[in-house]
């Protein structure tokens, strides 16, 4: 099984949101004709589509509904009493009112006609307005009650459900929009004020969440890679809740036995962080970075892992007062310098910063030990390895890289959990909970952004992300249904050299997807953050993904809606040229002016790459490096967060590419 990654900032409680959809999917024994979550007060219908909704009633009920003065039978006897009508296609416009009747009737009322997207992903797309770039501006600014939008709340769950549970439609308003996903919202907002009519957003996205969770299992056990694990999700008996309930209890009565104990805690002492204990026989990993993806022993494991580095300073250096910094812990931490606590937190969002006062350190070996509990979903320390270091008032110490690490007790006599790093990183299962509840409900098309946490198998995702679309698509009986998805963002610095990267690697299977139909993707590196994985320039994503979208779902093909794209390399001698396609107008470099245009790399046989020489000749780059007397292959914005400097004139970059095909850092990972 892959590691799993959790980004979301916030974790967010699980049961009470599985116990609140069971509530709602239940349906009544009772003759009350009642409507799903997404049919209500507010709600945006598809323009120029046939709209097919649903509901429930009693066996042998008679349904009408009855829409802009003509009233429609609907079809009953479905399970549970599910009924269906499809309206016919109806121009933008509105407010409407739309009434069902069976034995009681319902008013939906302030309904809209325009188009409706679905958006979906992890963190990044959950990402709310209050968080993103100018804030209280964008809030204040944010009057536009034509824009609407419904969330689907975060539910796992083991079958398809019915429905969803949750508030039902909003209008945008100051009062409302600070809770929208932000690239929803700006990306809305683009479209509205283009073609002037209603946009509905259904929002259905949950943080640190893989690909693999949002397919179905009927087009997921296609996959060689996954058909396993689908089944094994289909053989389990009862609910999320009753699976999870009863591993807690197992897990609280194995704490409380002899084998569950902290063994580096002795009698209330900290003896793993005693400088003079000997840990020469602990195994090292290597520091920023989960411990999934670092470590067979660890790749499923959730619970307590201590971690300890030395360090050597002078009789100067120890003579002063210090801060350790820890980048991230996910989720909980406990630190030590030379076995005195200097601080703890928990949350593994926040930069662990702790001040070491002067005499705690010592002439010569020091040793930091830290003790981190992790509660699902990835776990160690995280992030940049920038953030790892101890200052002191005349130099910083870097402390990335190996440390040795040892579990706090055997992990074998820890209960098994029913769903390693929570039941969201299963498969099938937000597609059970989040998408299921949708179909088929008219769509305009779909906005998605997700990747980071598939990064560590990006080969895979060649194979995963053209399934989930297909998977869609076959769900709603839309072959070529739009489906817009944003290129992953910069995470994380690069070093002086070119380099291997799974986040690259990740994008160049995002790219990939282009090659089916009504596709379109907004490339995102250049507003991303080293060392956040949540930039907060989303009006530009945003942005890129109306442009995509007025080309793909509006079918406005001179709209110039990405930067240029790599289209044939040729080599002479020592130097190549580049040509490239869908160029809009003119290639510009950001920096012309240097000897090396950052971001593009050569490499010959030896597959070792530099970086090259070059500039623009006319629509070409022509590239080159003494380093590189015969080049073979090429390699641009490649790297976690690469320098983009190729645009167009219309200010968009051209995605990142390579022209070899060598064996990356996720070949064959599973």
């Amino acid at each position: 099984m892959s590691a799993p990654i959790n980004f979301l900032p916030v974790k967010t409680p699980l049961l009470p949101a599985i116990a609140a959809l069971a509530l709602v999917a239940s349906l009544p024994a009772s003759a009350a004709v009642r409507l799903p979550r997404l049919v209500g007060d507010h709600m945006v219908l598809q323009r120029g589509q046939p709209l097919p909704l649903w509901g429930w009633a009693d066996a042998g009920e008679a349904v009408t509904v009855t829409w802009r003065g003509q009233t429609y039978a609907a079809k009953t006897g479905g399970p549970n009493g599910r009924w269906t009508v499809t309206l016919p296609a109806t121009p933008a416009g509105g407010p409407y009112e739309l009434t069902v009747q069976g034995q009681n009737q319902l008013t939906v009322r302030d309904v809209l006609v325009g188009d409706v997207w679905l958006a979906s992903g992890q963190s990044n797309m959950e990402w709310p307005v209050r968080d993103a770039l100018n804030a209280p501006a964008e809030i204040a600014a944010a009057n536009f009650p034509r824009i609407r939008r419904i969330d689907v709340p975060n539910e796992a769950a083991l079958t398809p459900q019915p429905d969803f549970g949750g508030a039902g439609w909003q209008p945008c308003t100051p009062e409302t929009v600070g809770s929208f996903s932000a690239v929803a919202y700006f990306f809305a907002r683009e479209l509205q004020q283009q073609y002037q009519v209603p946009i509905g957003l259904i929002t259905a996205e949950w943080g640190g969440t893989p690909a693999e969770a949002w397919t179905s299992a009927e087009s997921l056990r296609r996959l060689p890679d996954f058909a396993e694990r689908v089944g094994a999700v289909q053989a389990l008996k009862g609910s999320i809740p009753s699976l999870q309930a009863d591993f807690d209890a197992r897990t609280k009565a194995w704490q409380a036995s002899p084998a569950g104990q902290d063994q580096g805690l002795q009698g209330g002492q900290a003896r793993w962080a005693d400088p003079a204990f000997d840990a020469q026989t602990w195994p090292t990993m290597t520091l920023p970075g989960y411990w999934e993806s670092q470590t067979e022993a660890l790749r499923d494991f959730d619970g307590i892992v201590w971690l300890r580095r030395a360090f050597t300073l002078t009789a100067a250096d120890a003579a002063q007062p210090a801060t350790v910094g820890l980048a991230r812990i996910d989720d909980r931490d406990s630190t030590w310098v030379n076995g005195v606590a200097v601080g703890g937190t928990r949350g593994y969002y926040p930069q662990r910063r702790y001040p070491v006062p002067a005499g705690l350190l010592r002439p010569g070996r020091n040793v930091v030990t830290v003790r981190v509990v992790d509660d699902g979903g990835g776990g160690g320390i995280w992030g940049a390895g920038a953030d790892m270091y101890l200052a002191l008032p005349t130099r910083r110490l870097p402390l990335d890289g190996p440390w040795q690490y040892h579990v706090a007790y055997e992990p074998a006599t820890q209960p098994r959990a029913p769903f390693p790093g929570g039941p969201q990183m299963t498969p099938t299962v937000l597609f059970n909970g989040l998408i299921n509840p949708l179909v088929p409900y008219a769509l305009k098309g779909v906005i998605w952004y997700q990747g980071e946490t598939n990064a560590p198998r990006a080969a895979q995702y060649r194979t995963l992300f053209p399934a989930l679309i297909r998977d869609w698509r076959a769900q709603w009986q839309r072959p070529e249904l739009p489906f817009l998805f944003v290129q992953i963002a910069g995470y994380q610095p690069n070093g002086n050299l070119p380099a291997e990267s799974t986040f690259s690697e990740l994008r160049e299977a995002q790219q990939l997807v282009l090659a089916l139909p009504a596709t379109g993707m907004a490339t995102a590196i250049d507003v991303g953050d080293s060392t956040d994985i949540h930039p907060r320039d989303k009006q530009t994503v945003g942005r890129r993904l109306a442009l995509q979208a007025r080309r793909v779902a509006y079918g406005e093909a001179g709209t110039v809606a990405s930067g240029p794209v790599f289209d044939k390399m040729t080599i002479s001698g020592n130097t190549v040229r580049l040509t490239f396609k869908n160029a809009g107008h003119d290639l510009v470099l950001k920096d012309a002016g240097g000897p090396y245009l950052k971001g593009f790399a050569l490499a010959g046989a030896d597959r070792r790459f530099v970086w090259a020489q070059g500039e623009v000749q006319g629509s070409s780059i022509v590239l080159r490096s003494p380093a590189v007397p015969k080049p073979v292959a090429v390699r641009y914005a490649w790297g976690n967060m690469p320098f983009l400097n190729l645009y167009n004139r219309e200010g968009l970059p051209a995605p990142p590419f390579r022209t070899d095909q060598w064996p990356g850092l996720t070949t064959g990972k599973k």
